[in-house]
């Protein structure tokens, strides 16, 4: 799709699509973090934050999601916290036809916000923590496999540790997904820092990540570059004590049938509960140093460009 084009399915904010035409650094934001991973008023307050982290880089945010039928590409605060306040779907790729067919609100996930960046040529997204692969029955994620068909770099901390990480990693590497660890030999876990599994590839620059993505475009090989970068440690939760906390939670939603997409979204929330608010902080650390190094990868790529 042209850089600029709109219709009465899209809506590209001014900001971007300036951005795009000159080849500006652009990183694209998620909004379920926002709507269903924190609560208020944190989640505003984050908001206003990552945009201030991308203006101090020179970086266009644009945040993405639905309003009433309408997808956004660029949402001003206004925006976010209308979405925010109407109840939001949450929703990955499939479920972008029936938002906009039917005006409604909805949140986008890693799967959703990948594809929507790509269709107006956003290289670079930012994120916390991508879906994987659930213990127990088939439940794997949309996550991984838009990742595999669309080209984009995904700076996030790995994935959750309620999920399967082993068979997550091992899904990846099938997919094609191409998973470098940023100055880490080992695949993180959300805010519990890192996981016991081995990464095979590792890069000390943002410059290499670009450098990476660069050639993986010109070879015309599909699939995204996975930039897996820990959480700060001093902001890290400890395994043990966060497991304690996914093994209460995850025993609530069996007690309570809590299944599909509601499952991620309950977890967060009561694991938040059970460990006072440390999660939450942890969770907003690990997405605010995630943006930080997707703004370094973008302006890098910009500087190619040029």
């Amino acid at each position: 799709m042209k850089v600029g084009y709109s219709n009465q399915f899209l809506r590209i904010s001014h900001e971007v699509v300036d951005g795009l035409d000159r080849r500006l650094p652009v990183v694209a934001l998620e909004t379920t973090v926002l709507a269903h991973g924190l609560p208020y008023p944190q989640n505003l307050e984050l908001a206003k934050e990552i945009d201030q982290i991308c203006r101090s880089y020179g970086v266009v945010p644009a945040t993405i999601g639905i309003i009433r039928g309408e997808i956004i590409v660029g949402m001003n605060f206004e925006e976010i916290n209308t979405l925010i306040s109407d109840e939001p779907l949450k929703i990955g790729t499939r479920e972008i036809p029936y938002a906009v067919a039917l005006k409604k609100t909805a949140a986008t996930t890693v799967s959703a916000t990948v594809r929507i960046a790509r269709i107006v040529g956003i290289d670079v997204f930012a994120t916390g923590g991508i879906g994987g692969v659930h213990p127990g029955d088939w439940d794997v994620s949309q996550d991984i496999t838009e990742l595999c068909k669309n080209t984009c770099v995904v700076v996030s901390s790995g994935c959750k540790s309620i999920l399967d990480v082993r068979k997550t990693i091992e899904f990846l590497e099938t997919f094609q997904v191409t998973v470098v660890g940023y100055r880490t030999t080992k695949f993180p876990i959300f805010y519990e820092c890192i996981s016991d599994y081995d990464l095979e590839y590792v890069v000390e620059h943002p410059k290499e990540i670009a450098t990476i993505y660069t050639v993986k475009k010109e070879l015309g090989i599909e699939g995204s570059v996975l930039v897996a970068n820990p959480i700060p440690a001093e902001y890290a939760v400890s395994e043990s004590e966060v497991q304690t906390y996914i093994k209460t939670a995850l025993n609530e939603c069996f007690e309570k049938g809590i299944t599909g997409k509601t499952v991620t979204p309950y977890l967060l929330s009561r694991i938040a509960e059970l460990s006072g608010g440390k999660t939450v902080r942890a969770n907003a650390e690990l997405i605010k140093n995630n943006v930080k190094l997707a703004c370094e990868i973008a302006r890098e790529l910009a500087m190619g460009q040029t």
